[in-house]
């Protein structure tokens, strides 16, 4: 495992991108910045975090034989890690949002974004970008459901950035291997018990803001959300398409 830290980078995927574009980078290469100034998160969302306060890396993966339809097991073994990672500091009501933020009491902790380079039907690389809000207190008024391990933990001093960052990097490293002997079922039995509020009755907003309850039952072949209606029938959203009301 080769990590370079930078002290400011505009964002650890895009730098890898562009390295793993111009030279052969070694399978789990690794960037740490302590300030990214164009943190990326899903569809183009900014993320935003404090300079020192939090961990934002990226990871480059390398695969054989990843078929591009089995992506959401990807999905699943980095949820995975990071959940694993973060739950042995004992956070309270701890799950992942799907398809892969990480929440505690209902707060957003950690985001998460996989940019894949294909080959054919295959996934030959990718670029495993994740925030983790460790140490940081203050919150933009914009990110209402945003907030930090040591805000939910209520802790005084600093959580070791270090020691997390090695957490996370060795449930990565073991939950890819995971992915990589095609332990499929498995891996989706971990994600799916603890996928936050499954089973449970919600309300949803489509993103043409129509309301309508229903309840998460699983996510599909293809790693869309699986909702069940009130009249018993299924629908399916991809990213952005639905939200909890």
């Amino acid at each position: 495992m080769k990590i370079i830290k930078l002290d400011a980078i505009d964002s650890t995927n895009s730098f890898l991108k562009d390295m793993s574009a111009k030279v052969s980078l070694d399978n789990f290469t690794v960037v740490v910045a302590k300030k990214q100034t164009l943190g990326r998160g899903q569809m183009n969302a900014n993320w935003n975090s404090e300079e020192g306060k939090s961990l934002t890396f990226s990871v480059f993966c390398k695969f054989c034989n990843l078929s591009i339809t089995d992506y959401k097991y990807l999905n699943y073994s980095v949820s995975l890690s990071v959940y694993e990672a973060v739950n042995s500091l004992k956070l309270p009501r701890l799950a992942i949002k799907w398809p892969n933020d990480i929440l505690s009491e209902n707060k957003k902790i950690a985001g998460i974004l996989i940019e894949n380079t294909l080959n054919i039907k295959n996934i030959s690389s990718s670029v495993i970008g994740i925030g983790l809000n460790v140490n940081q207190n203050i919150f933009s008024d914009a990110l209402p459901n945003a907030s930090s391990i040591k805000n939910i933990l209520g802790k005084d001093e600093d959580i070791d950035l270090d020691l997390l960052l090695n957490k996370v990097l060795v449930s990565l490293k073991e939950k890819l291997e995971r992915l990589n002997k095609k332990e499929y079922l498995s891996l989706e039995k971990e994600y799916l018990a603890v996928l936050y509020k499954k089973n449970v009755p919600s309300m949803f907003k489509t993103n043409q803001n129509i309301l309508f309850m229903g309840k998460i039952i699983g996510v599909s072949s293809i790693g869309k959300l699986q909702i069940e209606l009130e009249n018993e029938t299924l629908k399916e959203f991809d990213i952005k398409e639905v939200s909890f009301a």
